[in-house]
């Protein structure tokens, strides 16, 4: 027993160790980019697909439109063959029934007769197409196509595959179909988020002697996350103090609207203004928050400067070199990430005017220019919308090769950017086009995240929660920045597609779930009491923390200590253990 004026030693232990795992079926995060010599088996066996690896014939499967199928087979290998196509839609097919609400992982593995050739996973529902994945699929090896759909409806559907090049034969093998309940899907994010986001503190309290002493009061208190949470800034933050306020409370890092731009820094040309930017660099400052440069060039041609598109091309050559020189040494060092050629897989602007190499090129120099800081790609549409065919997962990946192909950039790790702006989400779809990009080991970001305006306004709202847990959720995502600028207008002004606060910065819906999901990944203190071993359990999110301990026994003591809860190996455990006298 202590006593009131005996000298004391209180031991605080803090102990890391990995967490157990729910049972439920286990989703399969794996991606292959390779074209291999061989498909690898069907995923979870091949689900709800009949004969996925084609070892029983053709049973189950049938012919798509005017198409004609037989079996293949190939170093022991069987597979099923779609020819004589003479529509896009036509190929090989399979009868299967959704149910309604259910959540979809969709994979096969594709191969043509000839050539490089884009190939479409489509579900033919009781209410229409839906587009579950695709890829560009080649001769003489195997490519992983991996997707998903959610189902609106309960009833028949049908299963095919599709490709404008009408010539080539289509080749299926390992096709796999996982239906997973809302509840399952939301426990794979559990599980990911305890072992991608958080880990497992034992904090343990004893005597000089070494015996435990229970009901130690222990408080934990995250002071900043470890995950990079942002948002975008405008000008209007300069000088509005509340703008600043709201913002750094909630913020890690941020990225400007439009005043980094090269319209916006060099409205006419060769007169440079960089004191908006420059202005809004110094907030971020301030106020630690991490910064992206956005951006470096677009590639889109509404959005030069009004003076660049009459450039002639040695012009523009030259007015480029300019720009990176300008933009990219002014703020060197002081980013975490550029976006160089932004949305260059929809459009081609400085390609038209400069060669087919003008990204690799500009990708190069910026490089050299400002060696460490992350370069990306940034794209829309690659996890949004599985109907867009310009930035596929293997689209976005062929662009990153091209890029990293061209002499000199060889290692060049470049990030990659996906702006999603979405309508209404797909989250199987989203999911596996994540897992198709993260096997290409390069860091991956949510770069301009919105929602589009919902015919409820409460929709919005829940479909951002929805994306957000899932991207949060996701063992390779790196990082989250949302596409919510402030505005004096507030959302009355068309052309925001969401505003978190009303212009007097109270909550919209959308503002809630931002609110509620921060205090949710940490920011909300823990408290409790040491049991009879004088142990206390927490799972933390990775994050600094003040950890505040006292104990009935010693008067007008409380023991403060600061913790770093870090990524490690899960199989190693970390002691901290504190002497304090008392």
């Amino acid at each position: 027993m202590l006593g009131d004026n005996m000298m004391s030693l209180l031991l605080m232990c803090l102990i890391f160790f990995s967490g157990s795992e729910a049972k439920v079926l286990s989703y399969d995060y794996s991606a292959s980019i390779q074209c291999l010599a061989n498909p690898q088996r069907a995923q979870y066996g091949g689900g709800i697909i009949k004969n996925p690896e084609l070892n029983d014939g053709l049973q189950g499967w049938t012919a798509f439109g005017d198409a004609r199928i037989e079996l293949g087979e190939s170093r022991g290998n069987k597979y099923i063959i779609a020819h004589s196509r003479n529509q896009p839609h036509d190929s090989v097919s399979q009868k299967i029934y959704l149910q309604k609400n259910m959540l979809y992982s969709f994979s096969a593995w594709i191969q043509v007769s000839k050539g490089k050739v884009p190939v479409t996973a489509v579900f033919k529902t009781i209410k229409g197409f839906k587009h579950a994945g695709a890829i560009v699929a080649e001769s003489n090896c195997w490519s992983m196509l991996k997707g998903g759909l959610t189902a609106d409806a309960s009833g028949p559907a049908q299963l095919y595959f599709e490709s404008n090049i009408t010539s080539a034969e289509i080749w299926v093998d390992s096709i796999s179909l996982q239906p997973f309940t809302p509840q399952e899907w939301s426990s794979h994010q559990d599980q990911s988020i305890e072992k991608a986001r958080k880990r497992k503190v034992l904090v343990q309290a004893v005597d000089e002697q070494g015996n435990p002493l229970p009901n130690a009061s222990i408080s934990i208190k995250q002071k900043r996350g470890r995950f990079p949470f942002g948002n975008v800034i405008n000008s209007n933050i300069i000088n509005n103090t509340a703008y600043q306020n709201w913002f750094a409370s909630r913020f890690t890092v941020t990225v400007f609207q439009n005043e980094m731009k090269w319209y916006s820094t060099e409205s006419t040309w060769g007169k440079e203004d960089y004191s908006v930017a420059d202005r809004m660099v110094q907030f971020a400052k301030q106020h630690g928050i991490a910064l992206r440069g956005h951006n470096v060039f677009w590639d889109d041609p509404k959005y030069q400067p009004s003076w660049v598109p009459s450039l002639s091309p040695d012009q523009l050559n030259s007015a480029v070199e300019k720009r990176m020189n300008s933009v990219v040494s002014r703020y060197k060092g002081q980013l975490i990430a550029w976006d160089v050629v932004n949305e260059n897989l929809h459009f081609s602007f400085f390609e038209s005017k400069l060669g087919q190499n003008a990204s690799a090129k500009i990708y190069n120099a910026v490089h050299k220019i400002d060696g460490q800081t992350t370069l990306f790609l940034n794209e829309y549409n690659t996890i949004e919308d599985s109907r867009d065919t310009s930035s596929t997962p293997a689209k976005y990946i062929e662009k990153l090769r091209e890029i990293q192909r061209f002499p000199g950039n060889n290692g060049m790790q470049i990030g990659i950017g996906l702006e999603s702006h979405f309508s209404i989400p797909n989250l199987p779809y989203m999911r596996a086009s994540i897992d198709t990009l993260a096997a290409t080991g390069s860091p991956i970001w949510l770069t301009e995240l919105d929602v589009k305006r919902q015919p409820k306004q409460l929709l919005q709202a829940q479909y951002l929660e929805q994306i957000l847990r899932e991207a949060h959720s996701h063992p390779k995502v790196q990082g989250i920045v949302l596409w919510a600028a402030w505005d004096a207008q507030g959302c009355s002004d068309g052309s925001y597609a969401m505003c978190l606060t009303d212009k007097n910065f109270r909550n919209l819906p959308t503002g809630d779930v931002v609110d509620k999901l921060l205090k949710e990944w940490g920011f909300t203190g823990l408290e409790g009491t040491t049991d009879q071993n004088g142990i206390f359990e927490a799972s933390l999110f990775h994050g600094d923390y003040q950890v505040t301990i006292s104990h009935p026994v010693i008067k007008n003591f409380t023991l403060d200590q600061h913790l770093q809860v870090t990524p490690t190996d899960e199989t190693k455990q970390t002691k901290i253990i504190v002497q304090v006298s008392a």
